[in-house]
């Protein structure tokens, strides 16, 4: 419910004032009886009615705050939009190879700071359909492209490391982004690759799958997630328990560079969570839909539903303080 009036209600605050000021009056008017004792006026019990007569001035008040209400015109409504877009297909493609475990990008791994990053950016968007793809050794579509962003979000929390054979599969990975996104009619298609390795596995390679995606008007976003020099790595000991490893950091830059410059897309370093957010921020601002809203509103008027409780208790008050409830002078 909402008020097309909303500035009458302050009027509310004034029907207590005038409720207490009211009260006070007639106290202040009360008549007075000079008698020699009052010992006999002590043992009379107050009729019934006496107790309701106290009410007549409460209600009288609570009509008052209705009519006040019904001046604000509560409304209640819907809007309808008709959205005209021309939106964006994005796959986000996103590394889960037991690299993306080091532990470089506090607070946690790299897999674990890269899709919280990925969250804020889907939680971001709106109106463009958004999917994703997770490989290693291999890759599959981990979420078809979809407008439920909800559903997705709740794949993304899925996604873990261990979940598919290690190794780093760049080539595949970006040829089963390009099958979901060669069939669609979106004026722009971006594939957004999310890894911290070097391709070692797969059919296909990276720049071949890369001309592929041009074909198909597909951008690439490229992004290379580790620190310079060397990263922490968890390992477990002999007795079972957790140590660090220190890693050299390997990123294909030079291949992931080309993969962007060959489909007019970018390539990013990501070499801390700060720099990663900086990045997809970045990419979200250079992929915009281009969005045409019309929005349609529809109210009911309700102030018939204080209005007439209002003047059936101001009837009530009035009918009942001129007859059975009448105060003589």
């Amino acid at each position: 419910m909402s008020f097309a009036n909303p500035w009458i209600l302050l009027a509310l605050a004034i029907v207590p004032l005038l409720w207490a000021y009211s009260w006070w009056y007639a106290r202040k008017r009360a008549s007075s009886l000079r008698v020699s004792t009052v010992s006999t006026w002590l043992k009379l019990t107050p009729r019934w009615t006496q107790h309701i007569r106290r009410f007549l001035l409460a209600l009288r008040f609570v009509a008052l705050g209705l009519l006040v209400l019904a001046l604000a015109r509560p409304q209640q409504g819907y809007t309808e939009e008709d959205i005209l877009t021309e939106g964006v297909d994005i796959l986000i493609t996103l590394d889960v190879s037991g690299s993306m475990a080091a532990e470089d990008f506090s607070p946690r791994n790299r897999l674990h700071v890269a899709k919280e990053v990925v969250r804020d950016f889907i939680q971001g968007r709106r109106y463009d359909r958004i999917g994703m793809v997770i490989f290693s050794a291999d890759s599959y579509t981990k979420c078809p492209l979809t407008l439920d962003y909800g559903v997705l979000l709740r794949l993304l929390d899925d996604v873990q490391l261990g979940s598919i054979r290690d190794g780093t599969a760049i080539g595949t990975a970006i040829s089963t982004a390009v099958n979901r996104l060669k069939p669609t009619k979106a004026k722009s298609k971006v594939i957004i690759l999310l890894t911290d390795g070097v391709n070692n596995t797969g059919e296909i390679d990276p720049v071949t799958a890369a001309e592929i995606a041009k074909a198909f008007g597909i951008k690439i976003y490229a992004i290379g997630v580790g620190s310079q020099g060397y990263a922490p790595f968890p390992a477990t000991d002999a007795f079972g328990g957790k140590r660090y490893v220190q890693m050299p950091v390997e990123i294909d830059e030079q291949m992931l560079q080309q993969i962007a410059r060959n489909t007019d897309g970018r390539y990013f370093r990501a070499v801390d969570k700060d720099s990663l957010e900086r990045i997809f921020k970045t990419i979200d601002q250079l992929e915009k839909s281009e969005v045409q809203v019309k929005s349609y509103s529809h109210y009911d008027e309700l102030f018939t539903r204080f209005l007439f409780p209002a003047l059936g208790l101001l009837l009530i008050e009035t009918l009942l303080a001129n007859t059975r409830f009448r105060k003589l002078p």
